[in-house]
C-alpha cells in the first residue's frame, strides 16, 4: 500500500528536485475514488473514510499548493521536454482529484462481486468488473457509475431466486434488456450472475464508452456463461435510422427489463414508461425491475410519477413487490470524494392481466 507524503515531505521547487523525485511525490499524491468492496466491514470502511478525510482536511491546503506551484513553473532544470510535460500532466491530474468526481479525468474503477451460486464453479464465486468512467464533460451523466447500479447489482441474486424466479427456470439463457446503462455496471453484472444475454442500451453518444466496457468485461462474463451487447435506444424517438438500434423496432420481445437511476427531469418518467411500454413483453410473466434513489424531494416526486405513468401505460404494469434498500451514493460534488447514505427504492412490476 502507499502512504501519501505529509506536507513536510514534498519538495521545494527552489531546490531543484530531480524528475524521479517529483514523479515519485506525484504518484504518491494520488486519489482513487472509493469502492465499496466485499471484505471490508461497514464500520471500517467508514473508520477509514473519516480518517482519511480528516488527513485531507488537514493537508489539503499546503498540497494544493504544491500541486499549482508545479504547474505555474517552468521546471527550467529538467532534462527535457518529456519530463516537464510528464510532471505537469501528473501534478494537474492531482489537482483535478481534490476537485471533485467532476473535474477528474479517465478512471478506470474495479466492483467487487460475490456470486454465492456459483462457489463451486470453476470462474469461481468472487470476481469483479472494470469500468471506465470518461472525464465528465457537458451533458455527460452517462458517463458516471451512479451508485444505485452497484446497490441493484449486488441484489440481483436476490431477485433470481425470488420474484423474478420463474424467469430463469428454461436451458436457455434469458434475454434482458436494460434501459439507460450508462456505464454498463448493472446490465454485465447481470449477464454474470444470472448467466444471461443482457443488451445494454442508452444514448448513442453513450455507447461508445458502454461498447468499451462491455468488451472489457467480456472474458469475465463469458466465463461466467453470459452474454453482453451495447445498442443505441433513445427513448421517445421516432428516428431508428439516426438514433435507435434496427432491433428495437421489434417490440414487446423482452420477458426481462432492468434500469437503475434512470430520472433526472420532469420528461424522464414519461419517456421511460413509454420506453418499457414498447420493449417489455405483452405476456402475464413479463417482468420489469427498477431502482431509483430517494435523495431527495426531488427524486422522491420523480418515483412517484414514474410509478404512476407505469399504471397507466396502454398495457398496464402492476407493482408486485417493492421495499427500499440502503447503500452507498458516492457522487461528490465538493472538495472530497464524499459518499452518502441513500435509500435506494425496488419495484418489480407485471403486466396487468386482461380482464376478458
Amino acid at each position: 500500500m502507499t502512504v501519501s507524503p505529509t506536507p513536510e515531505e514534498l519538495p521545494h521547487l527552489w531546490q531543484k528536485p530531480a524528475y524521479a523525485t517529483l514523479l515519485d511525490v506525484l504518484q504518491r499524491l494520488r486519489q482513487e475514488p472509493r469502492i465499496w468492496g466485499l471484505k471490508e466491514s461497514r464500520e471500517e470502511i467508514l473508520k477509514a473514510q473519516a480518517a482519511s478525510m480528516a488527513e485531507m482536511a488537514f493537508n489539503r491546503q499546503e498540497i494544493i499548493s504544491f500541486l499549482s506551484s508545479i504547474i505555474k513553473s517552468g521546471l527550467p532544470w529538467l532534462d527535457s521536454d518529456e519530463q516537464r510535460e510528464d510532471i505537469w500532466e501528473e501534478a494537474s491530474r492531482r489537482l483535478s482529484e481534490r476537485c471533485g468526481r467532476t473535474a477528474m479525468g479517465e478512471i478506470i474503477r474495479r466492483w467487487p462481486f460475490r456470486d454465492e451460486k456459483n462457489v463451486s464453479s470453476e470462474s469461481g464465486s468472487d470476481f469483479d468488473l472494470a469500468i471506465r468512467e470518461p472525464p465528465l464533460t457537458g451533458d455527460s451523466l452517462g458517463l458516471k457509475t451512479w451508485g444505485s447500479s452497484y446497490v441493484l447489482a449486488q441484489l440481483l441474486p436476490q431477485f433470481s431466486a425470488g420474484p423474478l424466479a420463474h424467469l430463469f427456470l428454461g436451458d436457455e439463457p434469458l434475454d434482458v434488456l436494460e434501459l439507460g446503462s450508462g456505464t454498463g455496471l448493472l446490465g454485465i453484472a447481470a449477464a454474470c450472475l444470472w448467466k444471461a444475454d443482457v443488451t445494454l442500451t442508452d444514448l448513442p453518444n453513450i455507447i461508445p464508452n458502454l461498447s468499451h466496457n462491455a468488451e472489457l468485461n467480456r472474458e469475465t462474463v463469458e466465463a461466467r456463461g453470459g452474454r453482453v451487447e451495447a445498442a443505441a435506444l433513445t427513448w421517445g424517438s421516432d428516428d431508428y435510422e439516426e438514433e435507435t438500434h434496427p432491433r428495437f423496432r421489434e417490440l414487446n420481445r423482452y420477458k426481462l427489463i432492468i434500469v437503475a437511476d434512470p430520472l433526472y427531469d420532469d420528461h424522464h418518467p414519461e419517456l421511460l414508461s413509454s420506453a418499457i411500454n414498447e420493449q417489455l413483453s405483452l405476456e402475464s410473466d413479463a417482468r420489469l425491475l427498477v431502482m431509483v434513489p430517494q435523495r431527495d424531494e426531488t427524486t422522491k416526486g420523480l418515483t412517484k410519477s414514474l410509478r404512476c405513468k407505469l399504471e397507466q401505460a396502454s398495457s398496464p404494469l402492476t407493482l408486485v413487490e417493492d421495499a427500499i434498500a440502503s447503500g452507498e451514493d458516492d457522487w461528490g460534488e465538493g472538495d472530497t470524494d464524499e459518499t452518502d447514505r441513500v435509500g435506494f427504492w425496488w419495484g418489480v412490476y407485471r403486466r396487468e392481466k386482461p380482464s376478458w
